[in-house]
């Protein structure tokens, strides 16, 4: 079955969750504003230019799962999906979605934001599967640890090679849509790699490859 990968962040949503989910706990007062508002648009930052260190960012953005029950941080998302996240589904990515899904194909998002942020939205979007970085649980609460590998940079490729081999699927005719130039080591892995609203390093690397590409700003 052809495969059709997502990024999330940027791709299928017109902003970025992870910094999204940030900004929402400063404004439930559940962090410090000024120590924590300065870090996440550091963090951010990072990753734009591509200088991310994503078990330091972890560690940051899990410290607050850490601190709530999980039925507290299932209501706080359940707030979070209404006041932050449906505000950037578009309608073109709702459709790119339904296109891959009306072919036959079988749709996957993979993300470096964490499955607790991500899991939800992507069922938002009617996506089964998800590959996320795994915030570690011990006795039913979230802990400041990554679980396995991370799902950044070559760390997506490795986790992709893992899930298809366990589903028994390849990576012929696959596609991948991502705005990231974070996302080159997977986009040269598959045979249609589109570039979504991309970042000016990616931008510059699609026109030259030739790779198509594509906008869901609407």
């Amino acid at each position: 079955m052809t495969l059709a990968i997502f990024d999330l962040d940027n791709t299928l949503l017109s902003g970025d969750s992870d910094h999204g989910w940030g900004e929402f706990l400063i404004r439930k007062k559940l962090v410090d504003e000024k120590s924590y508002e300065e870090a996440n648009e550091k963090f951010y930052q990072q990753y734009k230019q591509g200088t991310l260190d994503i078990h330091e960012f972890s560690a940051f953005s899990f410290k607050p799962l850490t601190e709530h029950s999980m039925e507290e941080l299932r209501n706080l998302h359940k707030e979070f999906m209404d006041d932050t996240v449906r505000p950037m589904i578009g309608n073109k990515a709702k459709s790119l979605v339904k296109y891959h899904q009306q072919q036959g194909h079988t749709l996957l998002v993979i993300t470096a934001t964490n499955s607790f942020i991500t899991r939800p939205i992507v069922k938002a979007f009617g996506i089964k599967n998800l590959l996320a970085t795994e915030p570690k649980i011990n006795n039913g609460r979230y802990v400041n640890a990554i679980e396995g590998i991370p799902c950044f940079h070559e760390g997506k490729v490795v986790r992709l090679l893992e899930w298809l081999k366990l589903e028994k699927l390849d990576l012929a005719g696959s596609y991948f849509y991502s705005d990231s130039h974070n996302d080159l080591p997977l986009m040269e892995k598959v045979e249609k790699p589109i570039a979504v609203d991309p970042d000016a390093k990616l931008e510059s690397i699609a026109k030259k490859r030739g790779w198509k590409i594509i906008s869901l700003l609407e």
